[in-house]
């Protein structure tokens, strides 16, 4: 049984009088809480989510379902990431390291950054590169870095009974690919699912040494792909825009690997123009709004961790860090 996430309920009694008269009304309010596993420090934490309040408005009001059928069109997306690369965004950037406690000593600044102004947009700070050295990339053949600093969920196959991300919506190849000369090779493989939040490193890696075999562009809509939003409408990894490239690697098989859109993605940018690659290189970035990288194997060439799988069995993503093992190699 795979749920996406962990709910928790909270019971509220408040007090009314009518006519001269006490009351006490329960009230059962449910308060999604997003847990996730975090490998690096062992334990259990819940994640502070960006923008939860405007999410949780968007896809449970009328209001906010009507406003966001605007919000998840390619224009919207494309103009708020506009503002993103102006200098009055810069000044969102304090804040947002402050509460969400980023630690900028492990990135680099921009070219033309100073110490008091290390990013000149908000852009230029979403895409933060890290210091060499900061994140190393496994370097055991038979095991698989993380292509991203994500919270990562993992199956060992794409299964009729496989719901992801939350029960009730069947994600088969075909409806992932949408292209029929490829999904065939992935029926039945192993799939990771690598959720990047606004607050993390938004540049995504090849995962191993091989080749480029296919890139194609799948147009769709926008939706958040925050799991606030994921609750609500599970369909959004197979309706949101995605970017698909089909690699040949040396030591897991052929993968079908998938950048995700979601709202407020101003742009997916492609940074890798060759054929052939390296692990570890980079192979892209997200401009601003958090957003989804999927990666899809051929069946039994590998595996996800078992602590990503156990934890996944959970409803629960495991966060790791970039080159860090997340599949073995069968």
């Amino acid at each position: 049984m795979h749920f996406y996430l962990p709910f928790a309920a909270l019971h509220i009694i408040v007090r009314a009088e009518y006519k001269g008269y006490n009351h006490v009304l329960l009230i059962l309010q449910v308060y999604m809480i997003i847990q996730f596993f975090n490998r690096e420090k062992n334990i259990a934490e819940v994640e502070k989510v960006c923008g939860d309040r405007a999410i949780e408005w968007l896809y449970n009001s009328l209001i906010g379902r009507i406003l966001c059928n605007f919000l998840i069109k390619r224009m919207f997306s494309k103009w708020y990431g506009y503002y993103q690369n102006t200098r009055w965004s810069q000044r969102k950037i304090s804040s947002f390291v402050a509460t969400f406690q980023i630690s900028l000593d492990e990135y680099l600044p921009e070219a033309s950054g100073t110490l008091a102004a290390p990013y000149s947009t908000f852009n230029n700070f979403f895409i933060r590169r890290f210091k060499p050295g900061v994140r190393p990339i496994s370097d055991v053949q038979g095991e698989m870095p993380a292509f991203a600093e994500a919270r990562y969920f993992g199956h060992r196959e794409i299964s009729s009974s496989l719901t992801i991300p939350v029960k009730g919506e069947f994600l088969t190849v075909s409806r992932l690919l949408a292209d029929e000369r490829w999904a065939p090779l992935f029926v039945g493989g192993p799939i990771l699912v690598a959720r990047l939040c606004p607050v993390d490193y938004h540049r995504f890696h090849f995962p191993d040494d091989g080749r480029s075999m296919d890139h194609y562009r799948i147009p769709g809509l926008f939706h958040s792909v925050n799991p606030l939003a994921l609750n609500k409408k599970s369909d959004i990894f197979i309706t949101n825009e995605r970017h698909v490239t089909i690699l040949d690697t040396m030591n897991f098989g052929k993968l079908a690997y998938i950048e995700v859109g979601a709202m407020c993605v101003g742009r997916i940018v492609q940074t890798f123009s060759k054929r052939v690659f390296r692990r570890g290189e980079e192979k892209g970035y997200f401009l601003f709004g958090a957003s989804t990288v999927i990666v899809v194997g051929q069946k039994g060439r590998w595996f996800p961790t078992h602590d990503i799988l156990e934890n996944t069995e959970k409803g629960m993503e495991t966060l790791i860090r970039l080159g860090a093992r997340v599949a073995v190699k069968t």
